[in-house]
């Protein structure tokens, strides 16, 4: 079997997978966040924080809950890593400077896992464990959390509550996560990923010397890692340490715990507004986003440019051998096109319009399928959004779900499409206007400019992959882009849970003949074409002075 064969068999078969357990899992999933009964394991929970778990809130209630439990969860694991020199099983690592303990606490708390530190050579085994694994589970629940509020604005009316925010969030951890994980990890451990509490251990290399290697929990973590898409690895090399991914089947299972969730919730989200077609359209739009993307990145990495390629049957620097091009190509999309970040491959050794890629899955929002609970919310955002334009077209007030799209929702619409934009165009300016921070390129032109475009787009959109030859540990990196990841996170939320109390408090608006179907293929086919209008060209002009000038020359 040729590599470009592979790479389409691999891609066919994890669409297989996916929708074998898309129903049951989306279904159960809308069962969790309807019940009104609760384990004896949340009751505990619930006792032990001070909640309780039936009092419904409104939507600046629910954000109060978000904002703080987020902000506690920075300040912990900002003092965690401050103490790591005074804690047992440190494995003798010092403590981490205060820049960029700043910078990996904002960016685990909000689901980004940006990483300015190899893991194996900064972290010990209680900032990994205690630290990293347990906000790769909690912050993925916020997401969820926040979708979930935002479906119960569209499916209840006449009142602003949206639910309980610490019951959501202890149900998505217990209920869904941590079992997911666990036979992830079981799976994991089988197909010969670490999982132990070692020590650091040196290791002969088969050219003369040696090199330290440390053990640690390392399936575990990688299991909700993917299934949470948070994306920081336990060792520097990220996924593509075998290690962590040590071979092909592993690589196509992490790839399925990627998406799993995040289009998974579509069904749930079907569910819970009592119409699974409105979740079969939000579907059809992330699929056919993801596997477009899918098909182009192979194309760009496949094609044969002179005689290197051609011998080793494609663009293989900076891939593993073990995955190929079509392996690698599927994970960069998946990873940049969810809120994920790992990497089996390095994405600044793609070919130029191959890295352009792996931007623009970011910059479009990440949203088909996106993160876990962001990619739901950020999609029905722009369903919003194109429903709006579907009614100045036709002249008249457009509607979503039975609920009218008014001033107040379309301008907190237009609020959370924007922000993200700002950051990452803001940030790099100044990033590249300033003396020092240019510094840090490891190349010069449109890949150097690349380079500090995808960091502050991968913070910005809550993904954590790097361009590799950015030099990001720095006190400028790590405070902006821990900056551009707590806003890039927090800000949205606020107008989602806004929009969400907004559309609870309103009368539901009887179907007519000139309501727009909005379960339709038509449009799912205006809002693929809404995305990419409305937000992937507001990034043109940057690409165009990075990858695209990079892979025109």
């Amino acid at each position: 079997m040729g590599p470009v064969l592979a790479g389409v068999a691999q891609l066919l078969a994890l669409m297989a997978a996916l929708a074998l357990v898309y129903v049951p899992l989306g279904s159960y999933m809308a069962r969790v966040y309807s019940s009104d009964r609760h384990w004896r394991v949340e009751r505990w929970i619930y006792k032990g924080i001070g909640a309780n778990p039936d009092a419904e809130m409104r939507w600046a209630a629910y954000l109060r809950g978000v904002l703080a439990f987020s902000a506690a969860g920075v300040l912990f694991l900002y003092l965690l890593q401050r103490l790591q020199g005074s804690l047992p099983g440190s494995l003798g690592f010092s403590s981490i400077a205060p820049a960029q303990a700043f910078n990996t606490a904002a960016s685990f708390v909000t689901n980004t896992n940006w990483q300015s530190y190899s893991g194996e050579q900064a972290m010990g085994h209680v900032v990994q464990t205690a630290g990293l694994a347990v906000q790769n589970f909690v912050s993925a629940a916020v997401g969820m959390a926040v979708a979930v509020a935002l479906v119960r604005g569209f499916a209840r009316s006449r009142t602003g509550e949206l639910g309980n925010f610490w019951a959501d969030l202890v149900r998505g951890t217990v209920r869904v996560l941590v079992p997911v994980a666990a036979v992830a990890a079981v799976v994991l451990v089988a197909c010969g990923a670490l999982q132990n509490f070692s020590g650091i251990h040196e290791v002969g290399q088969l050219m003369g010397g040696s090199q330290a290697w440390n053990g640690g929990a390392v399936a575990s973590q990688e299991a909700i890692k993917e299934l949470g898409t948070n994306g920081g690895g336990y060792f520097n090399a990220n996924s593509a340490h075998p290690f962590e991914n040590p071979t092909p089947f592993t690589n196509l299972f992490e790839i399925f715990l990627i998406l799993v969730i995040p289009l998974s919730l579509t069904r749930t989200f079907g569910v819970m507004v009592g119409s699974v077609k409105q979740g079969y359209a939000i579907l059809a739009t992330m699929v056919t986003i993801w596997a477009g993307f899918a098909a182009l990145m192979m194309w760009t990495e496949f094609a044969h440019h002179g005689p290197a390629l051609q011998a080793a049957g494609g663009a293989m620097e900076g891939k593993e051998a073990r995955f190929g091009v079509g392996a690698s190509s599927i994970f960069a999309v998946s990873t940049t096109l969810t809120s994920t970040g790992a990497v089996d491959s390095f994405h600044s050794s793609f070919t130029g319009l191959g890295g352009g890629i792996t931007m623009l899955g970011m910059m479009l929002g990440e949203i088909a399928p996106g993160g876990v609970g962001s990619g739901l919310y950020g999609m029905l955002i722009m369903a919003i959004i194109a429903v709006f334009i579907a009614g100045l077209m036709v002249g008249r007030t457009p509607e979503y779900l039975g609920k009218k799209i008014g001033s107040r929702e379309i301008k907190l619409a237009a609020c959370y499409i924007l922000i993200t934009p700002a950051l990452v165009l803001v940030f790099t300016s100044a990033s590249l206007a300033l003396p020092t921070p240019p510094h840090s390129m490891l190349n010069s032109g449109a890949h150097g400019f690349s380079e500090v475009l995808y960091a502050f787009t991968s913070a910005s959109n809550n993904n954590g992959s790097a361009f590799a030859g950015l030099n990001a540990n720095t006190d400028w990196f790590n405070t902006t882009t821990g900056l551009a990841m707590l806003l890039g996170r927090f800000l949205p939320m606020i107008f989602v849970l806004a929009l969400a109390g907004s559309l609870a408090g309103q009368r539901p608006v009887p179907a007519t003949a000139g309501t727009l179907r909005t379960e339709k293929p038509l449009f799912s086919g205006l809002l693929v074409g809404a995305i990419l209008i409305v937000t992937g060209l507001t990034y043109f002009p940057a690409l165009a002075l990075g990858p695209l000038a990079e892979g025109l020359a």
